[in-house]
């Protein structure tokens, strides 16, 4: 949120800065074993604070709750919405759950890396191919296998394969070069602030990270294992139990290809799916526009939105389409329509 950010949403909806999971931006803990180890339990943790603030004021209960996230926020926002939709079921939530939105969101990584999704083809990123599948089929045994941490150190070698066929390609917008897209160089101008520095310093001396004082591998291929193959059946279940669940892809995103979100959607059981793949999808315009912006397709409840000339961070790029995304995923007046 601003003065930096010419792409804010802060009007009109209401908002409220929250670190969470505990040890994220500014919160920290003296005791490590405070920190959450699945995003179960820090789903847990901001459904307690949800109850907290939406119990005790019946002006917020009377509207609804959007749950929009980017990236790896996308798969947190999945396990956070079935944690609040039990609570509310199990009436210890006085709210609405008026729908989830996911952006970009790390929902499947084996459909992201595989061969036949990523960027589509694109010849934009010229990475020889045989390197290239390689590293993917080797990710896709690892994933298989439960080896977690050895599937992200591979990525992390694909990654790295990419970046030096390409001259450093930004992973959040392939038309750019890496730290060339606004939010990372945002970053870097904020990292650079002397007073945040000496913050974070200080935070340091209190702080714990989790992993910091044990084994990695043991976290990733122990209780974390359980925990990162069954992002698609969540998505399944807020579907079966009537949540509205909108998607929305930046075609211009590396890390979160379009094509790969499109293949993890196509392996949803939802009973609405079939119907959903077959239906054509509608231009986008921004205002009065007559350039497209993008396309949309809709059935019952599930959405899912293609951004064009947008990277991993669509709010950034076209805040324009996204902005009137947000009105038609909230039904309210923001849309530039």
């Amino acid at each position: 949120m601003g003065p930096t950010s010419t792409s804010k949403f802060t009007q009109p909806p209401a908002t409220q800065p929250t670190d969470n999971p505990v040890g994220t931006g500014y919160s920290f803990v003296e005791d490590e074993e405070l920190l959450v180890k699945t995003d179960e339990e820090a789903a847990t943790d901001l459904t307690t604070l949800l109850i907290e603030i939406f119990n005790r004021n019946e002006t917020l209960q009377k509207s609804p709750l959007y749950i929009v996230a980017e990236s790896y926020g996308g798969k947190y926002a999945v396990t956070l919405g079935l944690s609040a939709l039990k609570a509310i079921q199990d009436k210890k939530l006085k709210l609405i759950l008026g729908g989830i939105a996911l952006g970009d969101s790390w929902i499947s990584p084996e459909d992201f890396v595989d061969r036949r999704q990523w960027l589509g083809g694109s010849k934009q990123v010229g990475v020889p191919a045989l390197t290239r599948n390689s590293l993917v089929d080797k990710i896709k045994q690892q994933i298989a296998a439960g080896k977690w941490k050895a599937a992200t150190d591979t990525w992390a070698d694909l990654e790295q394969v990419i970046s030096t066929n390409t001259n450093s390609v930004d992973f959040y917008n392939f038309l750019l070069d890496s730290g060339m897209d606004p939010v990372s160089m945002i970053a870097t101008e904020l990292v650079r602030q002397s007073p945040r520095k000496r913050y974070s310093r200080y935070l340091d001396s209190l702080r714990t990270s989790p992993g910091e004082n044990g084994d990695l591998g043991l976290l990733m291929n122990g209780v974390i294992r359980k925990k990162l193959g069954i992002i698609p059946d969540n998505v399944d279940e807020l579907l079966n139990k009537g949540v509205n669940v909108t998607i929305y892809n930046g075609q211009l995103d590396v890390i979160c290809a379009t094509k790969g979100t499109e293949a993890w959607v196509e392996k949803l059981k939802w009973e609405g799916l079939k119907t959903f793949l077959s239906i054509d999808r509608i231009p986008l315009y921004c205002g009065d526009g007559k350039i497209t912006k993008g396309f949309t397709k809709s059935y019952r409840n599930l959405h899912f939105y293609w951004i064009l000339e947008a990277g991993h961070f669509v709010p950034v790029d076209q805040p324009c389409i996204a902005l009137d995304m947000v009105g038609s995923i909230t039904r309210s007046s923001i849309s530039t329509r």
